[in-house]
């Protein structure tokens, strides 16, 4: 090595420290956050009554997931700089190919399901006064794209965003995604779009775009809500919400009210759309009880758009059945039971039934289901387990126009901060 290379070495050691010290002044990695959560998942869904193509009568796989988040903080100055990352693996402990599709693993040429399957995705951001932009491996969770966690792994998108809180109570929100790594899904690929239930396979879009406000006040007991999303060539949609919470006496009284209107866009490479869905969810909470009630209706000739193979905020969507079929009116009823109030932090409990009737099936008849779901979740609150959760779910589903279903899934967690 010749002096001059040395001295060139020990100089951009210098400034490599120098630059790595400015940044753990200034929180890029003071201000880091990394967690790794380990995820056993058991799905078994049976299906009593088939109704449609496919004829498989049970999906039913069980599988270990582990996701690793990284949040950096922000380089100093005005405008800062950080990088976000997510890493997901997901193994497979038992599958069989008269069981896939349950949404925790791949189903590969063979109809195997892959033994596992991995992903890293990295974000840069940058963060100028309360705005901050992302570019790369995006989680969006809005109205018109919610953050559908309910598998194994979280789904993920690629893109652009931007979230400015300049205001006072105020969030905007603006975005161009491009391609989404679904669910159970190692790689990535453009979107598609779902009617209802049923995944609309025949198209794709390689642009999903987005702009939104929501405004607080109140003293936050109220938000107002105005959105646009855009599935490119397939359809476009509207967002209009109220949500609002009141103390009276020892009660906490409860509204989530929300309507959307969707059409066909561009090219309609999915046909006309024609949906306007309203919903509505009020509660009463009390101690440990909430009692909720919701009505929900579809209007229009068609079933409600969203991109697959996500849940929407509809007050009656479960992750089972979605109460969103062409015409559809749905009621539900919901009890939810916080035992805090008996000394036991961590756990809950919530019960659920909706009936839905009026839905235009196409086939000649009137359309009519109904669902009835237990839940019930333990997380250690502290000591040594402090991080364990334990989840279970029993659902049970009836239809004359589509799939019955029984379902059960457990579902065990353990999360470790490491910084």
């Amino acid at each position: 090595m010749t002096h001059n290379t040395s001295k060139l070495c020990v100089l951009l050691s210098a400034g490599v420290s120098a630059g790595f010290a400015q940044a753990a002044e200034s929180g890029f990695i003071a201000d880091s956050t990394a967690t790794l959560q380990a995820r056993n998942y058991y799905f078994s869904r049976d299906y009593s009554d088939i109704v449609g193509p496919n004829k498989q009568s049970k999906a039913e796989e069980w599988a270990q997931g582990f996701i690793l988040n990284f949040k950096s903080g922000y380089t100093p100055g005005p405008v800062g700089f950080g990088l976000d990352a997510i890493g997901t693996l997901g193994i497979k402990l038992d599958s069989s190919p008269d069981r896939v599709n349950t949404g925790l693993l791949p189903v590969q040429e063979d109809g195997e399901a892959a033994d596992e399957y991995s992903r890293l995705g990295v974000a840069g951001k940058m963060r100028f006064s309360k705005t901050e932009l992302k570019a790369g491996e995006l989680q969006p969770n809005l109205p018109v794209l919610v953050f559908s966690d309910i598998r194994l792994l979280p789904p993920s998108y690629q893109g652009a965003s931007i979230t400015s809180n300049e205001i006072a109570g105020l969030t905007l929100q603006g975005g161009h995604l491009t391609s989404t790594s679904l669910r159970n899904e190692a790689g990535d690929d453009k979107m598609q779009a779902m009617l209802g239930h049923l995944p609309q396979r025949q198209a794709s879009s390689d642009a999903f775009n987005y702009a939104g406000a929501d405004y607080a006040f109140n003293a936050n007991r109220t938000t107002v809500s105005a959105w646009f999303a855009q599935l490119e060539d397939i359809y476009d949609q509207r967002f209009f919400g109220l949500k609002h919470s009141e103390p009276v006496g020892d009660w906490v009284l409860g509204a989530n009210v929300g309507y959307f209107d969707s059409s066909e866009d561009g090219k309609k490479l999915i046909g006309d759309i024609d949906n306007q869905a309203f919903f509505s969810l009020l509660s009463a909470k009390r101690g440990g009880h909430t009692f909720f009630v919701g009505y929900q209706a579809m209007f229009g000739d068609s079933s409600f758009p969203r991109v697959f193979a996500n849940v929407s905020p509809l007050g009656n969507e479960v992750p089972t059945y979605e109460f969103a079929f062409a015409d559809e009116r749905s009621w539900q009823a919901r009890y939810d039971y916080d035992f805090a109030a008996l000394g036991i932090p961590g756990l809950v409990a919530s019960t659920r039934y909706i009936t839905g009737d009026n839905v235009d099936t196409g086939l000649g008849f009137e359309g009519k289901d109904w669902e009835r779901d237990l839940d019930i979740s333990y997380a250690v609150q502290s000591g040594a387990l402090k991080g364990l959760g334990v989840r279970v779910r029993n659902v049970t589903a009836r239809s004359n126009y589509r799939t019955d279903i029984d379902e059960n899934r457990l579902i065990l967690s353990y999360t470790w901060t490491l910084f």
